[in-house]
């Protein structure tokens, strides 16, 4: 027993004496740890697989979501309801893997200095989210969030919509070559703030 101890107290004070062999033996962990957990996500269909009723961007949505983005609302608005009793109640259903599989890359954010903006579709009129990104404070006087008064007039950046279409597709997103042919088309005339509300607009529906 006694040589038994001093063997494991040996080893130990080898690895603890070695630099060298402390880091090799802490990133071999780490890296089976991780592979343990990224692995079985390649398996898990439910993190790949559309939530029924799910539907790729149209292009005046796509549009919508590329200002979105631009502007930065993802660093004040979170598009991801935890499944906490607070939360559900006061935004909607959790949100699901399967609701994000068009998202290229997701809205997720990391911070909330607005609300949740994931089960917003549909909670106001389409005139409402206009005066409100015109100003905020015409609704909602003790609102911090910015003015966007440059959405109103600016049109829609028609020629990029193809190409951008095209490249989710690659990465999944079942947009038909007729919708790709057809995107400019669409959001022919609109302004930045009508596809920033018809991106808003389609969020969460999906799922209820």
């Amino acid at each position: 027993m006694a040589t038994q101890a001093n063997t494991v107290n040996s080893t130990q004070e080898r690895i603890e004496s070695s630099n060298f062999l402390l880091i090799v033996l802490i990133l071999f962990v780490l890296l089976f740890g991780g592979l343990v957990e990224v692995i079985p996500l390649f398996f898990q269909k439910s993190t790949t697989t559309p939530v029924p009723g799910l539907k790729p961007y149209t292009a005046l949505q796509l549009a919508g979501r590329d200002i979105y983005t631009r502007e930065g609302c993802y660093n004040c608005h979170s598009q991801m309801i935890r499944p906490f009793r607070a939360e559900t109640q006061r935004y909607g259903h959790y949100s699901v893997a399967g609701e994000f599989v068009y998202d290229h890359p997701f809205q997720w954010g990391s911070k909330r200095t607005g609300p949740d903006l994931h089960r917003v579709g549909g909670k106001y009129s389409d005139q409402w989210q206009i005066t409100h990104l015109n100003n905020p404070r015409d609704l909602v006087p003790e609102s911090i969030m910015p003015a966007y008064p440059w959405l109103m007039n600016a049109s829609v950046d028609a020629a990029s919509l193809p190409a951008h279409m095209t490249a989710l597709r690659r990465v999944g997103v079942p947009y038909t070559d007729a919708e790709i042919a057809a995107a400019a088309e669409e959001v022919k005339d609109k302004t930045e703030a009508d596809a920033v509300v018809a991106y808003l607009q389609v969020l969460g529906t999906a799922l209820k």
